[in-house]
């Protein structure tokens, strides 16, 4: 895969891979066929090429855009056939990767509201039982108006990711275990659930 050809060369200088006419035509190709195939998982391929290779801002922010763009209609899409993100398949994982990252954005520049919404789709919407309840303690911890640093800096614990887990970029490692964590949570996870029952029943019904 040409994202995993990027990451097994770190020793290539940048100033090199940009002149390397091999390298630019895998990125000009992937360009293509992401477009062409409307695949956020090669957007990701594309983004980490063109960060590699210190591509402008506006060809990043373009990527960036065309990726969580995706992602929404993908999700949408799910949500409208009550199908979940499997998270076994690549345009799935790639898709909630982008919203869970976009949600975190959004929590990092203060918009609780729009990053507890994300966090509770997410939780609804995943197929995997331990990544919906790491979105269900996100959505409980924002509820509990922790700010992003207190969220980062005194619940989440890194030492404990596994960078072999290809789903490490969600973050489901904290100081205590998840069930602890919803124990010391317990108001905020009942209420994050409530909104979850609500919405899906708004759907069932629609």
């Amino acid at each position: 895969m040409f994202g995993e050809s990027v990451v097994q060369t770190p020793e290539i200088h940048v100033e090199e891979l940009k002149k390397d006419e091999e390298f630019l035509a895998n990125i000009k190709r992937l360009e293509e066929e992401c477009k062409k195939e409307q695949s956020i998982s090669k957007g990701y391929q594309l983004l980490d090429a063109q960060l590699i290779i210190e591509a402008p801002e506006e060809e990043i922010n373009e990527i960036f855009t065309f990726i969580v763009n995706n992602a929404f209609d993908r999700l949408a899409e799910k949500l409208t056939n009550r199908q979940t993100f499997k998270m076994e398949e690549e345009e799935d994982k790639a898709a909630a990767r982008a919203i869970y990252e976009h949600g975190m954005q959004r929590y990092s520049e203060n918009d609780q509201k729009g990053a507890k919404e994300i966090f509770l789709i997410l939780s609804h919407s995943m197929d995997k039982h331990a990544l919906k309840d790491a979105m269900l303690l996100h959505a409980a911890v924002v509820i509990a108006g922790k700010s992003f640093d207190e969220f980062i800096d005194t619940i989440v614990d890194v030492s404990k990711v596994d960078e072999n887990d290809p789903l490490a970029f969600f973050v489901q490692t904290f100081t205590y275990s998840v069930t602890e964590m919803f124990d010391i949570f317990a108001k905020e996870v009942e209420e994050a659930r409530e909104e979850i029952r609500v919405f899906a029943q708004s759907q069932e019904s629609s």
